[in-house]
């Protein structure tokens, strides 16, 4: 395993994170377990969470109690993980009231973390995300909140999820001028079907030491050899949709791509993503043991400049701004 600093922190974090939102949904608690300690004996030391994993099986918090039964087990795995959860989203509280859908306000940011190291069955988390921007609460209301969470060592990093380049860039200005560390991370989707941050939230993370964690790695699982494997199908069965006819022309080169290369399309898409300077990690999730050890084989795929070149003529890039569109 390979690890480096997260953003600007010195916090080594192993460059492949594990994503835990098939647990409680697709994958039951012992296969999880067996995820975990795989994680583990990898080398990964990363664990990527949220407080309202488990909603598409309508049990919100299902994952975070998984994570807190493993923990349990001890052997040294709760101090072995770097582990981040989230705060935003409804968890369909009824003590919550109006508070109860999703926000940022202290209120809730307090009570959720308090639920969440109870369901993890930890005194702490290494790195909370605000899941979600929430525009009707101030960064002064919500730097009040981490602060104070620092302070009493309840966390140690404060990250954002899903944020624009400005509203992030806007919370880390507000974060200086109270002499406060800020912004340790931040989690965004981008893979090689989806590139707009390559506009504005890569340059802007890494000019402020901002560590860049992608989530969907592989778009979906358009990127999978299974997917493209069941677009061929439906080609050939005449049943094929515009937007997936649309895909396949893309990923029948990419896949040419990789074979010439002797990666898989899986390792090929997440070794594009550790290949890039503003990316700490892609977080890789896993339905089933055996799984994360073939996503291993991703940090071995180097690719030279004339392979990049390949890559963004099949997924052409955004582009910085503003040259991208101004000139």
């Amino acid at each position: 395993m390979e690890y480096t600093h997260l953003g600007r922190s010195g916090l080594w974090v192993s460059r492949l994170c594990l994503g835990t939102m098939a647990f409680g949904n697709q994958t039951d608690e012992k296969e999880s377990f067996r995820i975990m300690d795989e994680a583990l004996d990898l080398g990964i030391n990363f664990f990527d969470s949220a407080d309202n994993y488990g909603k598409a099986t309508g049990n919100e918090g299902i994952t975070e109690k998984i994570l807190g039964k493993w923990f349990r087990q001890g052997g040294g795995r709760r101090q072995k993980v770097v582990l981040t959860t989230k705060v935003h989203e409804e968890m369909h509280d009824p003590n919550d009231g109006p508070n109860s859908p999703g926000g940022l306000s202290t209120y809730k940011v307090r009570r959720h973390l308090r639920s969440s190291m109870e369901r993890l069955q930890t005194d702490h988390v290494e790195l909370y995300f605000l899941h979600h921007i929430d525009r009707s609460a101030s960064w002064e209301e919500m730097w009040d909140v981490f602060e104070e969470l620092f302070r009493d060592g309840l966390i140690d990093y404060v990250g954002t999820s899903n944020f624009p380049a400005w509203y992030f860039t806007m919370g880390q200005e507000k974060a200086n001028q109270r002499h406060f560390y800020g912004i340790a991370a931040e989690e965004h989707l981008y893979n090689l079907f989806v590139r707009n941050a390559e506009q504005e939230v890569l340059p802007a993370a890494k000019k402020q030491g901002i560590g860049i964690m992608t989530w969907s790695p592989l778009a979906g699982g358009r990127l999978t050899r299974a997917y493209y494997d069941r677009l061929c199908a439906a080609r050939d069965s005449g049943k094929l949709t515009e937007a997936d006819r649309a895909n396949l022309a893309k990923l029948d080169r990419y896949h040419a791509f990789c074979k010439d290369l002797g990666v898989t399309p899986e390792n090929a898409g997440l070794a594009w993503l550790l290949h890039n300077p503003a990316v700490t990690c892609p977080i890789v999730g896993a339905s089933e043991a055996g799984q994360l050890t073939s996503s291993l084989k991703a940090l071995e795929c180097k690719f030279t400049e004339e392979n990049l070149k390949q890559l963004d003529d099949i997924f052409p890039r955004v582009g910085e701004a503003p040259e991208a569109y101004a000139w």
